[in-house]
């Protein structure tokens, strides 16, 4: 997932509720897939961001030095300006990017 190139408010906006039930017609439905989706990018968002911090740790004993790394405080501040990833997920499901499946009908 391309965190960078998306179109996601960043502030809270409304939504029209027709917009978002309608690939489901079912808004419980479609609050669940966008729930499981958000979690999905939080945990891609969060891997992604331990990635780069471990980069720059350093594993010293010593409690007496603690270095301010300015790439690393630009790293945290690009991904705190980022939008939240239940956002992210409304915004994907709203752009129909977002596959899911009705097992109920799988299995009839």
């Amino acid at each position: 997932m391309d965190i960078k190139n998306v179109n996601a408010p960043v502030s809270t906006t409304t939504i029209d509720k027709n917009l978002v039930d309608a690939p489901t017609d079912n808004i419980y439905e479609a609050i669940a897939i966008m729930s499981k989706r958000a979690t999905q990018i939080n945990t891609e968002i969060k891997k992604e961001l331990l990635e780069k911090l471990d980069e720059f740790a350093t594993y010293n004993d010593s409690l007496d030095e603690i270095f301010e790394n300015k790439e690393q405080i630009e790293v945290s501040k690009f991904y705190e300006k980022l939008p939240k990833p239940h956002s992210l997920a409304v915004q994907e499901w709203l752009d129909d990017k977002v596959y899911y499946r009705d097992t109920k009908s799988d299995n009839a």
